[in-house]
């Protein structure tokens, strides 16, 4: 069949370890065949990271403002022990907290959901998306060890006038001191992206963060939340039928484990990172998640939203039999694949990328799956697969669709 022409354009950032493997097959298997790819490709691995000082994720961050839409494989955020191994000459930061530091937004997470694979909280019916704050805090941290002395917070105003206070006098002890910021702007765009992104699904928005302990920080998330949707979305929310409301994070965790899923859960940048790994596994697989980096400016980056899957990698490279999950990284693919079709006006393109999720799921919704959906799968006749097979069966499908 001839394949389907891109008329712009998406950005590519390639990655690190079993991710890297998968994502290359997933081209050669899934996609050229069907699609023309065209694409501005940065490798992200942490050997070119190195190479280029990471100049190459700044670079692939104003490749993606420039082209609107761009898919990103799972790359290493180095630590200590990854400096050997790497020869690094430095801990570079996470490439994701850079991407989302200069595009700004929210990422939004939602399990996909399939017959077969009961979720550990059963009364979870629907999938329950984590809005999460891409900007600032612990990701754009500064942060030192002290050796005994005392720690201030300085101010300095546009006159030069300077505010003081006390963090922690530590007299003649060790410790850690962190500094974190955040941005008017940025909580504002944070707020009006899960407002649009509700009305878009007409589902329920909670947010909720610890302004009970934060009283300056975190309720002033909390206050620009109120102001924006009391200003400007209160009445479509209530001719929409859906709700907003704040509640504290310990309060939100017990709601969401008694409730049946449905709604959007906003959080603040580290707590989204974590409850989005909580709710992926309580559904069934970190690999059964979509991901997707919404800017104020109506930017997208489409990404899995898991590691690189380290262990499976080094036994690819000893040559032995792998199993590793592609799903959340196939979705990335479909998911930027589709918006650049919905924004260039290319039909083709968006029922390629829906046809190949369809085959995605069924593939799974028949019994042919990797091994950590085989342990969790209800269904009969359920057959584990290796990594490549489970490509190759998705394919199978997906040429009969495409036909």
């Amino acid at each position: 069949m001839e394949q389907i022409k891109m008329t712009t354009p998406l950005v590519e950032m390639d990655g690190d370890e079993m991710t890297r493997i998968l994502w290359q097959w997933i081209k050669d298997i899934l996609i050229t065949p069907y699609v023309a790819l065209n694409t501005e490709y940065y490798d992200l691995g942490l050997e070119n990271r190195e190479k280029t000082k990471d100049q190459v994720t700044f670079d692939s961050a104003e490749a993606t403002k420039k082209y609107g839409v761009a898919v990103k494989c799972a790359t290493i955020t180095p630590n200590a022990a990854r400096m050997p191994e790497y020869n690094l000459s430095q801990m570079w930061k996470s490439p994701n907290g850079t991407i989302r530091a200069i595009l700004d937004g929210t990422v939004f997470r939602t399990p996909i959901l399939v017959s077969g694979i009961t979720p550990y909280i059963p009364t979870w019916t629907q999938p329950i998306t984590i809005a999460r704050h891409a900007y600032g805090d612990v990701y754009k941290n500064t942060e030192m060890q002290v050796h005994g002395g005392k720690a201030e917070l300085v101010y300095t105003d546009k006159e030069g006038n300077e505010t003081r206070q006390t963090i922690y006098d530590f007299g003649d002890e060790n410790g850690i001191i962190q500094g974190l910021h955040n941005r008017d702007k940025s909580i504002e765009g944070f707020a009006r992206s899960c407002f649009n992104y509700a009305l878009d699904v007409k589902q329920d928005l909670w947010f909720a963060t610890k302004d009970t302990i934060s009283k300056q920080y975190d309720h002033r998330f909390k206050d620009i939340f109120q102001e924006i949707f009391d200003a400007e979305y209160k009445e479509r929310f209530e001719q929409a039928g859906i709700e907003y409301f704040y509640t504290l994070i310990d309060d939100a965790v017990a709601r969401v484990i008694r409730s049946n899923g449905g709604y959007i859960w906003a959080c603040k940048n580290y707590d989204g990172d974590v409850m989005s790994d909580m709710v992926s596994t309580a559904y069934g697989s970190l690999a059964m998640m979509t991901s997707v980096l919404v800017s104020p400016d109506g930017v997208y980056e489409y990404e899995a939203a898991h590691g690189t899957v380290q262990r499976h990698y080094y036994k690819h490279l000893k040559g032995e039999e792998t199993s590793t999950n592609s799903v959340a990284t196939i979705f990335a693919w479909s998911g930027a694949l589709r918006k650049r079709g919905e924004l260039d006006g290319n039909a083709a393109l968006m029922e390629y990328a829906d046809k190949l999720e369809r085959a995605t799921i069924q593939t799974i919704e028949d019994g042919v799956m990797t091994g950590d959906l085989y342990l969790l799968s209800s269904l009969p006749n359920k057959r584990k697969v290796n990594s490549r097979e489970f490509l190759e069966e998705i394919n199978t499908r997906l040429a009969a669709l495409m036909q």
